[in-house]
């Protein structure tokens, strides 16, 4: 059971600037601009345009949707969603895919995952005698201790000083509360993404699997009924027609101040000058991404701060593998059964004959062709290891996405010196509203902190 949350964070500048008019082609002018077409972007983008303003979005490809990946057979239409998998039941949920004319249903995840057949080691591919323990009561341990923090259900909101229970490796704070141990495989499993979830600060497993993905545990998802996620964005894609520019990236930000934004941005046919009141930055905010904005000394300082872990998905075919093979790593020698990474996450059996959904996720950000190269090692040693019979052919990948850099963090020591005490006092300054990679807390997010902000300002 496990779904890829396109949990980005957003930064909101409010404060920006005005153009000398140094591009040959005439500036595009809109009240906002927004980088990044992803789940928060895309958003953002329709919710302005209900609220009459105008907005241009800056994608760097040739779809909107960001993590959200899909795949569409050509020959029986079977559809697969190997990006972003569900979505939480939450009012604004709802009313977005009726913004959008999608019609929707609440399934549970029974329905969505199909039965893991086989826990594997992640190294060898061979069987591993283990059995998943029943998570409710730890679960239930767990939302006790998560309760104590509801500034984090809208943000990075910490008690100051941070308590040492939000620093601890999760390891150590399931050591402290023992009550958690037997959700713990549970939920490594829901936190995919997250690199080694055990020496990861219990900050970021609070911030990830918060209530909105307890309630959706217990009590299912709700999916576009088309069981294809990417219809949000080719139906937002389609209100927004001429308003997004594909294939588009900021090459530079030559204004920048209260007055408002001019940015240019190399797009496949040259380069075109914006000019906006407000720009909103959607992607990933990594030294290296926001350099094109020419950060000063301040803002270049936090952001560099910023680590990530990688995290990989794909559609392999020809793997010789029985049409019912759905597998999850598991340990037999480590802490509670979770692997150590970087490894495979799981193989799974998709709507499509002989197409099978593989994840991958590592500590650090590993080179695409490395981590396709781990992968079909691994479908090699579990053709060796005859999970595919007399099958010995050579499987290949359908699809494959790098989903880097992968969930934001910066150290526990960081954290307890007020790293996002100095990142949220970029508010006003160039104002920054944080939150996790997850579409519908971002949705949630955006319409609630982001969005209110930003169009007083207008």
């Amino acid at each position: 059971m496990i779904w890829l949350s396109p949990k980005s964070l957003v930064i909101l500048s409010l404060g920006l600037f005005v153009s000398n008019g140094s591009c040959a082609s005439k500036p595009l002018v809109r009240d906002v601009v927004i980088i990044g077409g992803g789940s928060s972007g895309t958003y953002a983008a329709i919710r302005l345009r209900d609220q009459g303003k105008s907005v241009v979005v800056v994608e760097r490809e040739s779809i909107l949707g960001g993590h959200t990946e899909t795949y569409v057979d050509p020959t029986t239409k079977q559809v697969v969603d190997y990006g972003v998998v569900l979505f939480h039941d939450l009012p604004v949920v709802r009313q977005y895919f009726a913004r959008l004319n999608i019609s929707s249903a609440l399934q549970n995840l029974s329905q969505i995952f199909k039965p893991i057949t086989t826990y594997l080691d992640p190294d060898t591919a061979q069987m591993v005698n283990f059995t998943p323990p029943d998570p409710s009561a730890g679960l239930a341990a767990y939302a006790q201790q998560l309760a104590q923090y509801p500034g984090l259900e809208t943000g990075y909101n910490l008690p100051n000083p941070v308590p040492e229970d939000l620093l601890l490796p999760f390891g150590q704070f399931v050591a402290k509360y023992p009550e958690v141990a037997n959700a713990t495989f549970s939920i490594a499993q829901f936190n995919q993404g997250l690199g080694n979830i055990l020496d990861q600060p219990t900050l970021y497993v609070f911030k990830i699997l918060g209530f909105d993905v307890l309630n959706t545990m217990a009590n299912g998802a709700l999916l576009p009924t088309s069981s294809n996620n990417h219809q949000i964005y080719d139906q937002a894609s389609r209100i927004l027609g001429p308003d997004v520019l594909f294939r588009s990236t900021v090459a530079s930000a030559r204004q920048r101040d209260a007055k408002g934004v001019e940015i240019d941005v190399n797009t496949p046919n040259g380069i075109r000058t914006i000019q906006a009141k407000k720009i909103l930055i959607t992607i990933p905010q990594t030294l290296k991404n926001l350099l094109p904005f020419n950060p000063d000394h301040t803002e270049a300082k936090i952001f560099n701060e910023f680590r990530s872990v990688g995290y990989y998905t794909s559609l392999v075919r020809s793997t010789g593998l029985p049409s019912n093979f759905t597998s999850s790593s598991a340990s037999a020698n480590s802490s509670f059964n979770i692997p150590q990474m970087p490894a495979v996450y799981s193989v799974s059996a998709t709507a499509i004959n002989g197409v099978f959904d593989v994840k991958y996720g590592s500590q650090k950000i590993l080179p695409g062709s490395y981590v396709q190269g781990e992968i079909l090692s691994y479908i090699q040693k579990l053709q060796n290891n005859g999970f595919t019979g007399n099958f010995s052919g050579a499987a290949n990948f359908l699809r494959f996405k790098s989903h880097v850099p992968f969930e934001l963090t910066v150290s526990p020591g960081r954290i307890a010196s007020g790293f996002y005490n100095d990142l949220y006092a970029l508010q006003g300054y160039r104002s920054a509203a944080f939150h996790v990679q997850d579409s519908s807390k971002l949705w949630n997010f955006t319409e609630t902190v982001v969005l209110p902000g930003l169009l007083k300002s207008l």
